[in-house]
């Protein structure tokens, strides 16, 4: 493998480097790009001249930038927003006026269908009537708070790391989320990372020990070279030869020692079941165990108190104690020599603080899946470092760009929306899509549109990972500007830890933490105390406090209840994405994923955070946002029933929804055209490509035939029997063929929830071909009208095919790797069932009249 180039400090003069995000380049001055100048213009100016001629209100910088639609894009925009309400109106009040169909109730069902459509379309698209975009300024956050003596005034930040199960959730992903952390561009002394193991398993605590042996070697590799990015399995993929830069053959021997040890630490971890299995043999064999129980052992002898290798009562998953462990402490605690090979002479060889943490699980409580174990982390972090900035990963996510973490913080001590800021949520990207992106895994449209839009309003919702918190918006104290002067932090409510509410108290004065704690065997039963699973019982964790609990998706009504309070949040875009992370590309587990995305937002409408009741402070257009969030999976209900109409075909009299047909249609054609010119315009803004627009366009016609009426009979099913939705680990470990690196993507695994979406493809393929047959045997006595009614009505059946054909790859299996095979089957299938249907036809005609 050829040696990647270091992207930012080793690269020549007058190149910005992959390291520096947006308005930041390598000398400290500012950039724009192609899509700002070409869409988007400065809203601020006028705020930055007051700025540099006053100072501002308290001293503080402007920290990050705001631009705003240029009106050549933006006014069209809203007048065909406008257009489309008014003929959307219009067609129902034709439609209504002229209620003439086959059949009745088809039609009166179309009818409501339609008014769904449009309330749904309106709910979606108000929101993003006045997009905003902000962008950090790095190079005013270097200047202001940045010091000459290589110290900083920046704020502390924890950094969570969650993981449930290392097999659908592969070590190796979170070792490298958790490797990047610890390279951030960022403080050493002001970072702390917390990973939370949803398992309780030896292998995993074992595994930090092991990083923190070669984050000695890696975290010093990277900031001498200014690596990007800094998780290694993603660098040491990179094809980049190396460049010249400063020191290239410093640089070289330095790759290939780092290399060679990183290839070293993934056989080490390859071996920790083996390692962990025998050992705990040999300490078994002792006979030091507990009565005829195997026991798992860690390396210092000691019993390891979680879920062990032959599960025990006690020692099992789902139910184990509780542990906290501290594997790389405080710099100013524990010195870190670093490694003397390569020498990094004057690079900071300083690693910041790495801690352990599983709640103890006891199936006498419900421990509350991911929530549970955030708010875990939530509590174990304010005792040991109580930073006033909290972000947290989901395992599988590493940190792409090594000033993201800065580049958060510009929100939020920004001197206007700072101290009102409670999250700055980041856009998720991917590295392990498909070049087509198939099953629309980056979902660009959203992530890149409609939470981009929002900033415009209260801001965008928390989605899940990739997003900082400020504590004390999660302790679920209101705003700056609803905030009471005197708050009492209660038992009741945060629990009986006294050196944790007392933490609690800290936070919401903003006193700065300054000496880590001493970790004696008193503050260590402390933090156990802390992740018990009866700590939550009778107090506000969960409800008005933490992460919100009892729904599939914790993090939609966490940010609801945060934007309820009074709060705002900001949406973080950077040149260089922010933060990477393995998607499911197998069609089934993207389902299963949607299905709990799905099911959670109608948990939460059939909610007390309904947004039509709950969140007292929400601006109109936030609540008209998180409304749209939470009713959004109805509307496949009425797709699905649209997508099964051209089982008309099969009946031999013409059967029409709506009369004038033909006029219905071309009311149907206008208003969709308009839907897609409006698309169109966002695109352009929101600077995602067609290719996107049509992936989401499809994968949502999937999932309305799939996942999205499974998550409607979910939620059926809970109002009956009160049982929520299934919690389930999306896995993300791929397939043993090592030699591709999309084989996940052609194995086809078959679930209950697809088989709507077969009978469509299968009703619309059937319809196409008896189309073509009916037209053999009608073509010389249909009117012009029939003939022009049968064109119009097989365009609808292949516009549905059109969007089932990634559904259709996926049947294929690996015959999918050559779509062409499709391209050419689906015109023979056609052509045998009209062969079929003309056959029967001429067989028959005397018997059943075709």
């Amino acid at each position: 493998m050829t040696s990647p180039a270091p992207a930012a400090g080793a690269v020549s003069e007058g190149d910005g480097g992959l390291a520096d995000p947006l308005l930041a380049t390598g000398n400290g001055t500012t950039r724009k790009t192609g899509a700002e100048c070409e869409y988007w213009v400065p809203a601020d100016e006028a705020e930055r001249r007051a700025t540099n001629e006053c100072g501002g209100e308290d001293g503080r910088p402007l920290l990050f930038r705001t631009y705003k639609l240029k009106g050549a894009i933006l006014h069209p925009y809203r007048a065909l927003i406008f257009m489309r309400l008014v003929a959307v109106l219009l067609f129902f009040v034709w439609r209504i006026r002229h209620n003439r169909s086959n059949v009745m109730w088809f039609w009166m069902m179309s009818v409501v269908g339609d008014v769904w459509f449009g309330f749904s379309w309106l709910l979606n698209q108000l929101p993003k009537f006045n997009p905003i975009k902000s962008i950090p300024d790095l190079a005013a956050l270097k200047r202001h708070y940045d010091l000459s003596d290589g110290t900083s005034k920046l704020s502390r930040i924890d950094v969570f790391v969650t993981t449930a199960d290392p097999i659908d959730e592969p070590i190796l992903y979170t070792i490298n989320s958790i490797l990047s952390i610890l390279a951030a561009d960022y403080p050493v002394d002001r970072l702390a990372c917390y990973v939370s193991d949803d398992s309780g398993a030896l292998i995993l605590y074992e595994a930090l020990v092991e990083v923190s042996k070669i984050a000695n070697l890696w975290v010093p590799f990277c900031r001498k070279h200014c690596i990007e990015p800094r998780a290694p399995e993603s660098y040491f993929e990179l094809k980049a030869p190396p460049q010249t830069g400063r020191a290239p053959e410093e640089f070289v021997n330095d790759y290939k020692r780092v290399q060679m040890e990183y290839d070293e630490f993934k056989v080490r971890l390859d071996n920790l079941s083996d390692s962990i299995r025998k050992r705990s043999d040999v300490y078994n064999c002792m006979g030091t165990s507990e009565g005829d129980a195997k026991a798992t052992w860690m390396a210092n002898g000691t019993q390891w108190p979680g879920t062990w290798i032959d599960p025990t009562e006690n020692h099992r998953k789902g139910h184990h104690a509780g542990i906290a462990k501290v594997v790389l402490n405080h710099p100013s605690r524990e010195h870190h020599h670093g490694s003397q090979e390569p020498s990094f002479g004057v690079t900071d060889v300083r690693l910041p603080m790495l801690v352990y943490v599983s709640c103890e699980k006891n199936p006498s409580y419900d421990h509350n899946k991911k929530a549970g174990a955030l708010n875990a982390l939530l509590r174990v972090s304010a005792l040991l470092s109580n930073a006033q900035f909290i972000i947290n990963f989901d395992c599988d996510h590493y940190i792409n760009n090594s000033q993201a973490l800065r580049a958060a913080v510009c929100f939020m001590l920004d001197q206007r929306e700072g101290d009102n800021t409670a999250f700055v949520q980041f856009p998720q990207r991917f590295d392990n899509v498909d070049p087509t992106d198939r099953y629309g895994n980056h979902n660009r449209v959203f992530f890149d549109g409609t939470m981009l839009a929002l900033n415009g309003l209260q801001g965008p919702s928390y989605l899940g990972t990739g997003c900082m918190f400020r504590r004390i918006a999660l302790y679920g104290i209101d705003s700056p500007h609803y905030k009471q002067d005197n708050i009492v932090v209660e038992a009741n409510k945060f629990g009986n830890s006294t050196p944790f509410l007392n933490s609690v108290s800290q936070a919401i004065k903003q006193e700065r933490f300054i000496t880590p704690p001493q970790l004696d065997g008193t503050f260590i039963t402390e933090m156990e105390t802390v992740v018990t699973a009866s700590y939550d019982k009778e107090t506000d964790w969960g409800k008005g406090v933490g992460y919100i609990y009892n729904i599939a998706t914790e993090d939609i009504v966490t940010g609801f209840r945060i934007h309820g309070q009074g709060w705002r949040s900001m949406y973080c875009t950077m040149d260089h994405d922010a933060f990477c992370g393995t998607a499911p590309i197998n069609l089934t587990e993207r389902l299963h994923q949607i299905v709990r995305w799905s099911g959670g937002s109608l948990e939460m409408f059939f909610s007390h955070n309904n947004p039509l009741i709950g969140g007292q402070r929400l601006q109109l257009l936030q609540r008209v946002s998180y409304l749209n969030m939470t009713v959004y999976p109805v509307t496949s209900l009425f797709i699905l029933l649209y997508a099964l109409c051209p089982v008309m075909w099969l009946i031999p009299d013409e059967i029409y929804i709506q009369r004038p047909f033909t006029r219905y249609v071309v009311y149907l054609l206008i208003i969709i055209v308009m839907i897609h010119m409006i698309g169109w315009l966002e695109i352009k803004w929101a600077g995602v490509t067609w290719l996107d627009y049509w992936r989401n366009e499809q994968f949502f016609m999937i999932g309305s035939t799939s996942a999205y009426p499974t998550a409607v009979l979910h939620m059926a099913k809970k109002l009956l029997t009160k049982k929520g939705i299934h919690f389930r680990v999306t896995s993300k470990q791929t397939t043993a063929d090592s030699s591709d690196k999309f084989a996940d993507l052609y194995e086809m695994r078959w679930a209950p929830m697809v088989i709507p979406t077969v009978v469509v493809l299968v009703a619309n393929v059937g319809a196409i071909g008896v189309a073509m047959g009916k037209t053999v045997v009608y073509i010389g006595v249909w009117t012009v009208a029939k003939k022009m009614h049968a064109a119009l009505g097989l365009l609808f059946n292949v516009w549905i095919m059109v969007l089932l054909y990634p559904f259709a790859l996926a049947i294929m299996g690996r015959w999918a790797k050559r779509p062409i095979i499709l391209v050419v089957l689906l015109p023979v299938v056609f052509v045998v069932v009209g062969m079929i249907y003309v056959a029967l036809h001429v067989l028959l005609a005397n018997v059943i009249p075709f």
